[in-house]
């Protein structure tokens, strides 16, 4: 693209984007046949009211869906706008699409004029750092900010179902000493990723991407990012950044697979830069926070406290020390007791208080939620005996923990398998329920599906050792369940039950497994970790030590890791948990 210059001017390219239409959908259309470039037609026509702003029309007279390549930036409708505040020429493509294929015709506009009021605008200098910023402005992740990263319903702001805690994704290896530079002189957008990226499970076999390995949930892989451009546009009010890739994929660091690479600007500050996506891959809106490299933000400092009363079982929590820098305010604080307790206060100085009615170990959260970012500890609070107003739910029949119809006691998860609600495939006696769980696993020897307890609840073998679920799938599958301690994290395998298997006895057919765990032991005395012959009858295992429940078909290295292995389960039962109040069996 050749661009023509008014004297003193900086050499910059720039696309500003501002669209006058929302893109067509591809049903609205009555498709033809395969069109020729000679069908196509599309007019140019400069904006009465602003010299920058052009109209592109299309005005092909078949029926077809256009799209548009406007110098870079992509769009979809049958008439667009785009301002063009730098001189030079611009190549304007329109991709006519009918249901038996598509053609293209270009053509090249020309612009002599300069807009210096955009060019020296405040939101351009904010994110770029102006004219006289030759290297540009660099922007990191606010990693020690809660929302830095989320995702929320398409439309939202992209932090109602996950807001990531501070340094949420440390783990993951990369993320966080990646950056991004905006320049004004050549508008171009640099990424900086040290030879690996973060993106979302579904973008990890985008053929520009290699050596993918799943980290928490998404995918670090191996990536060069290629050159890129930007651009800012004000579209009704509301900004929008665009990112222009050139030969390969281009984004803000964390790869959600924006449509059309374009954002909206929610905050745009010296010091913060909030965005987005208009429309992640999954169709959901993803939320990124950045701050400028080196920056380092004013923060509300304080300690925490969280005390025994002297009265029993009744623990008082706040802040004290506290230090609030200039221009930041505290709005309120939050306590969350661990135990389904939530309570705030707007007075710094106030002190709240719970009372305990169980015997547990309870994680105390205290959030300060200031005016730039929430900042937030936990601490573990042991309360050692019941209040003597407790009374305990003490009941010898068995409990539903989730039908996945109507009782939800505890969630069921997979690990290395899908665990996916869905409707009965037949409701016939003995399980006539609306929903219930489907288990699947592929090449995975030891996938299961878990149910764990709260912090703080455990299961009580003494009264009932027996637990039921009720499973459809085929005839000579192996359903084991076993229970296991959590505390001992990656080496909770060696506090496991001993394997006690249900072998289904008919192709899809709704079976009762029962799983009585009289007489089975525990661990091994190889580990070096406790074990037992009976775990109903030693104290050490019989209450307040199993956690966790796990489900497996066909388990092991004997034919079980290799395939898909699925079925059907429903009603997971079993003894009651202490302080937790479930359906009966």
């Amino acid at each position: 693209m050749k661009n023509i210059f008014k004297t003193g001017m900086l050499a910059v390219l720039a696309m500003i984007l501002v669209t006058a239409c929302e893109p067509q959908v591809i049903d609205e259309y009555e498709l033809g046949a395969a069109p020729d470039a000679g069908q196509l037609e599309f007019t140019m026509t400069q904006d009465a009211d602003d010299e920058f702003k052009y109209v592109f029309e299309n005005k092909t007279s078949i029926v077809g869906v256009p799209s548009w390549n406007l110098g870079g930036t992509k769009k979809t409708g049958e008439k667009v706008t785009q301002r063009f505040p730098l001189p030079g020429e611009y190549e304007i493509t329109l991709t006519y699409a009918t249901q038996g294929g598509s053609a293209t015709i270009s053509k090249t506009l020309t612009t002599e004029n300069t807009d210096y009021s955009f060019l020296e605008s405040e939101e351009l200098s904010m994110i770029s750092g102006g004219v006289d910023a030759i290297d540009g402005k660099t922007w990191v992740l606010d990693s020690l900010s809660a929302g830095h990263l989320g995702v929320g319903p398409a439309g939202s702001a992209g932090l109602e179902w996950w807001s990531a805690a501070p340094l949420a994704k440390q783990g993951v290896g990369v993320l966080y000493d990646d950056k991004m530079t905006f320049k004004l002189v050549g508008f171009d957008f640099i990424y900086e990723n040290h030879g690996e990226s973060y993106v979302k499970d579904f973008r990890a076999d985008d053929p520009a991407y290699s050596n993918g390995e799943e980290r928490d949930t998404d995918y670090k892989v191996d990536f060069t990012p290629a050159e890129a451009s930007w651009s800012l546009a004000d579209e009704d009010g509301t900004w929008i950044l665009s990112l222009i890739p050139t030969t390969s994929p281009i984004f803000p660091i964390f790869d959600v697979g924006a449509v059309n690479n374009r954002y909206e600007v929610l905050t745009l500050e010296e010091n913060k830069l909030e965005l987005v996506a208009l429309e992640g891959g999954d169709g959901n809106a993803w939320h990124y926070s950045f701050i400028p490299e080196g920056y380092v933000k004013p923060m509300v400092e304080y300690e925490t406290f969280v005390n025994a009363t002297g009265n029993v079982n009744e623990f008082e929590a706040g802040i004290e020390n506290v230090n609030i820098p200039d221009g930041i305010t505290v709005e309120k604080v939050i306590v969350d007791f661990g135990n389904g307790t939530v309570k705030e206060t707007t007075d710094i100085n106030q002190t709240l208080s719970e009372t305990y009615m169980r015997a547990a170990p309870y994680n105390v959260t205290i959030s300060v939620v200031a005016s730039n970012e929430t900042l937030t500890s936990s601490v573990i609070v042991n309360v050692e005996s019941n209040h003597p107003d407790y009374v305990p739910f003490l009941i010898d029949e068995m409990v539903v923990y989730n039908d996945f119809s109507e009782v939800t006691t505890f969630d069921v998860e997979g690990q290395d398998a899908s665990v996916s609600v869905m409707d009965n495939p037949e409701r016939v006696y003995p399980n006539k329920s609306s929903m219930v769980a489907k288990y699947s696993k592929t090449d995975q020897a030891w996938a299961n599906a878990f149910m764990q307890l709260p912090a703080g609840y455990r299961f009580d073998l003494r009264q009932i050792s027996t637990f039921k679920v009720k499973v459809r799938g085929e005839a000579g599958q192996r359903i084991l369940l076993k229970l296991e301690n959590t505390d001992m994290a990656g080496n909770a395998w060696q506090t496991g039950t001993h394997d006690l298997f249900y072998v289904i006895k008919e192709d899809n057919t709704w079976e009762v497994a029962e799983y009585d765990l009289s007489g089975v032991g525990a661990g091994w005395d190889w580990t070096g970790v406790q074990f037992t012959d009976d775990v109903t009858t030693d104290d050490r295992f019989s209450n307040g030590y199993y956690n966790i429940i796990r489900i497996m078909c066909n388990p092991g290295e004997d034919g079980g890791n290799v395939g898909t292995h699925e079925f059907y389960f429903d009603e997971l039962s079993g003894p009651h948990v202490e302080g937790i109040k479930s359906a009966q069996f």
